[in-house]
């Protein structure tokens, strides 16, 4: 069993498990970061979500292997406190009922805002079609993916005034998003 080298949240990891195990696996049993969730283990349901690099990824249907030395982010490594602002319009929106596929959903919801940070109504359903919520609350997701939208484009203006006038240390809370 080859050691497999994996940048996680930021952190270095060096780990022996088999070539071919899914990504989710490792995250949640050897790492123990267990915000990820098992859905359907066929990458359709969305749970499993986590970016690598900047793309949303189905970690149930990705090979550890396949992503050594990638940087792996997941629901734990988004924000300290969770408070990545896609987190806090999840808050304020009051979106989850059961939860179980709220991780997947906000790690596919920051792939969309960092490839489209003002995306239009049908984007975000676009986006976020591949993500299933036994629950429904997709109306209420999709209220709160426009409003992190709005509230990074208002911190990033925001930043941008604070530049324009002199100050060197603006805001980083739109680099977040």
């Amino acid at each position: 069993m080859p050691a497999i080298q994996l940048s996680v949240n930021g952190h270095s990891h060096t780990l022996n498990v088999d070539a071919d195990v899914p990504l989710l696996w490792v995250l949640r049993d050897a790492l123990q970061l267990r915000g990820t969730k098992f859905g359907c283990g066929r990458g359709i349901c969305g749970a499993c979500t986590v970016l690598v690099g900047s793309a949303a990824t189905r970690s149930c249907i990705t090979t550890a292997a396949s992503v050594a030395r990638q940087p792996i982010t997941t629901i734990e490594g988004l924000a300290a406190a969770g408070r990545h602002p896609v987190q806090q319009a999840w808050i304020d929106e009051d979106v989850p009922q059961c939860g179980y596929c709220q991780a997947g959903q906000i790690m596919t919801a920051v792939a969309l805002l960092r490839t489209t940070p003002n995306p239009s109504d049908q984007e975000i359903a676009e986006a976020m079609s591949g993500n299933l919520c036994r629950c429904g609350t997709y109306l209420r997701i999709r209220r709160a993916v426009r409003n992190a939208a709005t509230a990074a484009n208002r911190s990033a203006s925001a930043q941008a005034d604070l530049v324009a006038r002199g100050f060197s240390r603006a805001t980083k809370a739109c680099d977040d998003v």
